[in-house]
């Protein structure tokens, strides 16, 4: 059986364990959760730190970046940005959370430790955020090694973006290897919270799903064919001829997956120039997840809402350019937005027990998704070819 019939069948396992409430097996359902937690703190930081840096260093040398990569980057950056607004606008007036539930209570974190986190975005070493799992600081290092990188010569730039993509690839392997536990670890998570269950909590749970699926159709029906418009694109033409890629996104839950497929669509069913295509897709699988923004604020705020965080508005400014970085460092692999929400909230030390209820409701979410992103990349090539026509006429003019 596949792992989401497992992770199924995890869940109302899970829902039988918490109604039935009998102490052995909850202490046993307390030990698979801590341990799973756990581990995914021991990856959650390594992950994002090697994602981004892989990532940024394989673009090339910055000259390279500046003409056809500034294009891409630029546009990758305006729509994940509008994405973790629009996701922000849709949780504060649907407001899934309502009154907190101080789920968890003896774990709580107040209001000064994440503004702690935030006034030490500027680490005094470079270890110092890998040990107290600060993600904005890391971030933050993996950023300035990264330009730093492609202001090397191109031997040492290349020896190095092997080296990371290198220990990337060892991440995610392990990653794979924690991730086998996940139908152990949601019938672990579902019977706990099985015990501290409300009418209240299923209720907030839907508007939770509402605001993800809300913000990621307002951004695939609204704001990218909008870009495609302003850049005379049909958005339907482009939809229609994109319809192979998108689907295999879909299905295969990986935009990185479709790349074959959108490459080809695009190049010979949407007609753009070779040229973006082999650039600007590659490029965009890596650093273009409108979707994984949308859901990684959404999911930070809500879980950690109901554990007593109250957030300012400077507060929530900082997690929408935080959820925008994490995304474009996203690896385009499947529950790649989860992990990195886990990561995020393992790192503010806020109990990860929601996380695994909404587990069950991901796979749907991550399909949609990728689906999403690879419409996304479509739309931002189209953008980067209309670019480069207007300048090159420009030129001749």
């Amino acid at each position: 059986m596949s792992t989401h019939i497992w992770i199924v069948i995890g869940a109302l396992a899970g829902m039988g364990t918490g109604l039935w409430n009998q102490p052995t097996l909850m202490e046993a359902a307390a030990v698979v959760a801590t341990v799973f937690i756990r581990l995914l703190k021991l990856v959650s930081i390594p992950l994002i730190f090697f994602s981004l840096l892989s990532t940024l260093t394989g673009m090339g040398s910055v000259k390279t970046a500046k003409r056809l990569g500034g294009l891409v980057f630029r546009y990758t950056l305006l729509t994940t940005l509008i994405a973790a607004g629009i996701a922000l606008a849709l949780f504060l007036a649907i407001d899934p959370v309502g009154e907190p539930l101080l789920l968890q209570g003896d774990s709580v974190q107040q209001h000064g430790n994440y503004q702690q986190h935030l006034m030490q975005v500027v680490p005094g070493n470079f270890l110092t955020p890998f040990v107290q799992g600060n993600v904005v600081s890391v971030l933050l290092l993996a950023a300035l090694l990264s330009f730093a990188v492609l202001g090397l010569q191109q031997q040492r730039r290349q020896r190095l973006h092997t080296l990371f993509a290198d220990l990337f690839a060892a991440i995610m392997e392990i990653t794979a290897l924690v991730l086998r536990l996940l139908p152990l670890a949601v019938w672990a998570f579902v019977a706990e919270f099985c015990v501290q269950i409300s009418g209240q909590t299923i209720g907030n749970l839907a508007l939770y799903l509402l605001c993800v699926l809300a913000a990621n159709l307002l951004q695939a029906t609204v704001v990218l064919p909008l870009l495609l418009v302003s850049k005379g694109f049909s958005p339907r033409h482009t939809f229609r001829c994109m319809l192979p890629a998108l689907t295999v996104a879909f299905f295969a839950k990986s935009s990185s997956a479709a790349l074959p497929v959108a490459m080809r669509s695009a190049q010979e069913r949407l007609k753009l120039p070779q040229q973006v295509t082999q650039f600007s897709f590659p490029l965009c699988t890596t650093i273009n997840m409108n979707a994984c923004a949308a859901f990684i604020l959404i999911t930070v705020l809500f879980v950690s809402m109901h554990h007593g965080i109250v957030y300012a508005p400077w507060e929530l400014a900082a997690l929408v350019v935080v959820a925008t970085v994490a995304a474009i460092g996203n690896a385009g692999v499947p529950m790649g937005c989860y992990l990195l929400s886990t990561a995020i909230l393992a790192s503010l030390n806020i109990p990860l027990h929601l996380m695994g209820v909404i587990l069950p409701f991901y796979a749907l979410i991550d399909m949609l998704e990728s689906a999403i992103n690879v419409w996304s990349d479509a739309c931002v090539s189209c953008a980067v070819s209309a670019d480069l026509q207007t300048a090159a006429a420009d030129s001749a003019a």
